[in-house]
């Protein structure tokens, strides 16, 4: 409630609303032009109980321009099983900004989603099974066999050989203590451990929009070189008027002319020696002026030719 005029409503929407106002003995006229659909997701973090707040993403899924200003009526919350499992309302907090008028519009940010900061209340628990189970499972964030591996061999070093054994590069089994109270101690020691993880795959991670490449670590790249130029073609019409001779019998005829621009500019050939580090090739691809589509073909090519010993990640 409360959007722009722009905001969109449906006919099940508003059937919707009314039979809500209905139960509450509304006698106003209801006003549709500032309502939106949206739609509504929250992430429920683990051992969550009811009760507690979580944060709220709010997002159109009509053809509502803004959600600046608006706020979010009363809302279950379901998961994939069909139960309620948080219940959602509050002003919706917009950063971005989208104004018309006169057929000119601006739009800065994203005005089409919102958040409502602890915006949802935990109605229902979620079971797990900390307090009965006879061991962990504990996954490591980015598959690893030598930071699983490490994980093992401090918490065996720490309690005794035998108590933590690795399944695979993510899961390292933990024979847990039978007292809940020791759990939650045992939890909390392992959790402060000093583990030494292994050394990150090489990735390249690269923004097709902006063009920003992150590399995460020195990523060297065989000898190559690389060649990257674009044509343009320009086509434009223009009229003009074919006048005949003073005593010729033809007629004066406008007529349209066609001129065509083809500009193929030199290219830009980058040669790189064996060893040099990728962010250097990134860097001198930037310094000519290169956009990011052609960055990424870059990064591409070089990825194809094996010259590119990394994970690319275009996003």
């Amino acid at each position: 409630l409360g959007v722009s005029i722009d905001g969109p409503v449906s006919e099940f929407d508003l059937g919707e609303n009314l039979i809500t106002l209905a139960q509450q003995n509304a006698t106003q006229p209801l006003q549709t032009d500032n309502l939106a659909s949206v739609m509504v997701t929250a992430e429920i973090p683990a051992f969550a109980k009811p009760g507690q707040r979580i944060d709220v993403n709010v997002s159109t899924i009509g053809t509502s321009d803004s959600l600046r200003g608006g706020s979010l009526v009363m809302t279950e919350l379901y998961g994939i099983d069909g139960q309620v499992y948080a219940v959602a309302q509050g002003a919706l907090t917009v950063t971005g900004i989208s104004q018309s008028a006169a057929g000119t519009s601006v739009e800065i940010g994203v005005p089409t989603s919102g958040r409502i900061p602890n915006g949802a209340i935990i109605e229902r628990l979620i079971e797990t099974p900390f307090e009965t189970a006879d061991h962990f499972i504990l996954n490591v964030r980015d598959a690893d066999f030598t930071t699983a591996n490490a994980i093992t061999k401090a918490i065996n070093e720490l309690y005794g050989p035998g108590l933590a054994t690795p399944l695979d590069a993510v899961s390292v089994a933990v024979i847990a203590p039978s007292d809940l109270a020791q759990k939650v101690a045992f939890m909390s020691e392992i959790e402060n451990m000093d583990i030494d993880p292994g050394e990150p795959m090489a990735r390249v991670v690269i923004n097709s929009r902006t063009g920003t490449a992150v590399i995460n670590r020195s990523v060297r790249v065989a000898a190559a070189a690389v060649s990257h130029g674009t044509i343009s073609v320009r086509v434009s019409a223009f009229n003009d008027v074919s006048q005949p001779g003073g005593l010729s019998d033809g007629q004066t005829v406008e007529v349209t002319n066609a001129e065509i621009e083809v500009d193929e500019p030199a290219n830009n050939m980058f040669v790189f020696e064996s060893g040099i580090e990728l962010q250097d090739i990134v860097d001198a691809v930037n310094q000519v002026g290169a956009t990011p589509s052609s960055l990424i073909a870059i990064l591409e090519a070089l990825k194809r030719s094996g010259s590119l010993k990394a994970e690319l990640v275009v996003l």
